[in-house]
């Protein structure tokens, strides 16, 4: 009988486990800066220019949701820079309030 038990209870944890994992979403919004976030500061600038000059100085690339009023985090630094100040979907899982990176792409 407890063969049986340890084996339930193997199969549950398992199955709970898989179930925490997190799991992909894609999120649509901008490419920006940490420093300029949902609107960019650099007046007479291009928003593409402006988040470049951004990260150049230090900041980091972030994703920049407007319809959300929300800002994330990005793990990947060298995929966003293609697409600096462009609309993308971003594939990945959040933690927190940062985006672990699966893929990039331009968005319509």
């Amino acid at each position: 009988m407890s063969r049986i038990t340890y084996l339930f209870l193997a199969v549950f944890l398992a199955a709970g486990i898989s179930l925490a994992a997190p799991k992909q979403q894609t999120f649509v919004g901008s490419i920006s800066d940490s420093m300029c976030g949902l609107k960019h500061m650099m007046p007479g600038q291009s928003d593409k220019d402006c988040t470049l000059e951004c990260v150049k100085a230090g900041s980091k690339f972030v994703l920049a949701d407007t319809a959300n009023n929300k800002v994330y985090q990005l793990s990947d630094q060298q995929k966003p820079k293609a697409f600096a100040g462009e609309k993308v979907k971003v594939t990945g899982t959040l933690q927190g309030d940062t985006i672990q990176v699966s893929s990039i792409a331009a968005a319509k």
